[in-house]
This record gives C-alpha cells, structure tokens and sequence, in this order.
C-alpha cells in the first residue's frame, strides 16, 4: 500500500511539472485549403491602425514574432522583402478577464454551526475571508488568405486560461496549438497541448 502511495505520489508530481511547461488549448480551425496546395511563402497583413499607432504596431510585431514559429511547423516560409507571397496571413490575440464573485474580499464565505467558545458550545455564524485568484482568458487567432484572389482558405483559433496574461512563449505555443492540425480542421473544439518553447 505505500509502494502505491508513493507511485501515485510521484505521479501527480511528474504531472505538475508537465503542467508547468506546458499550455493546453481550446482549438477551433475552419475553411477549405485545397487538398492539392502544398504551403508556401507567405506575408503578415496588418491593419491601417497597426501601422500609424506606435503601440499597436508593436503589439502587431509581437503577435507575429510568436506566430512565425507555428507558420513554419506548418510548412511555410516568409516571404524575401521585395517578393510575392503566396498567402496573406493576418494575426490577433483577445484578452477578457474573469473574475468569479467569490473574488470581492468583503463576500461573506462563512457557515452556521456549532462551535466552542471557552467554557460556552452553541451556535455561532463562522465569518472569513477569501481572495481567489483572476482568471484571465487569451484567445489567439490566425487567417490565411490566398494573396491573390483574397480568398480566406484557413482560419483557426485557441484559446486558453490562466491565473495572469499570456507572455510571448505562451502565445507562441497558443499559435503552434492553432495550426497543429493544419491543414485539416478536426474536432471542433478540441484540447490540444504544446510544451512551451524552450521547455
């Protein structure tokens, strides 16, 4: 019996650490990429917005840094400066924080009961407090049109939750999640899970 307390133990522990260096994902993929069309190069469309504003052109930067990795786990390339890429891909990333009402720290999470006080035992009310942590949900999502005729061809999406926002090797393992698949669409939704880079 201890044998298989220490076995169920150490699993759970190897499980944990699993956790740590991983990012399990909701994914959704939709659209037609013909059976015949092999991936090929391919340029990051960005938005009018994206380019004037300083900050969103950064942020645009950053989202498409962490999809460059998954783009080519897929098969394609980007395209030279100065060439024609065969697909247009166009990147984003949503943020929505949850916040369960248990969070408010004056809500009342106590009980009835019986209790003793010194020499007195009889009912009370039980009062403490409680602060859950935030959750906060990221949602990434990548489309890939064909340059030419403008044509969506593939659109997928993952998105997951978390107890603070997503950082670029997150992100970057949130894309890889979304085009797993590529370029069939599977299951939708599905959990999929990517060990973070450099893990």
């Amino acid at each position: 019996m201890r044998t298989v307390l220490v076995l169920a133990a150490a699993t759970a522990l190897l499980g944990g650490c699993a956790a740590l260096n991983s990012v399990t994902s909701e994914v959704a993929s939709y659209g037609e990429w013909p059976t015949d069309r092999k991936p090929g190069t391919y340029a990051f469309e960005r938005l009018p917005s994206q380019e004037a504003e300083p900050t969103a052109k950064a942020r645009a930067e950053a989202l498409e840094a962490a999809a460059a990795a998954a783009l080519a786990k897929a098969g394609f390339t980007r395209a030279a400066a100065g060439t024609s890429p065969d697909v247009l891909v166009q990147v984003g990333h949503r943020v929505q924080r949850e916040r369960a009402i248990w969070a408010d720290p004056l809500w009342w999470r106590g009980g009835f009961g019986y209790y003793r006080h010194g020499p007195w035992y009889g009912p009370g009310w039980g009062l403490n407090y409680r602060v859950d942590t935030v959750r906060v949900e990221s949602e990434v999502a990548v489309l890939l049109r064909d340059r030419a005729s403008g044509k969506p061809l593939y659109e997928a999406r993952a998105s997951t939750d978390s107890s603070s926002r997503a950082d670029p090797a997150m992100l970057s393992a949130m894309y890889q999640a979304a085009l797993m698949d590529f370029p069939k669409t599977g299951l939708n939704p599905r959990r999929v899970t990517v060990p973070l880079p450099g893990s």
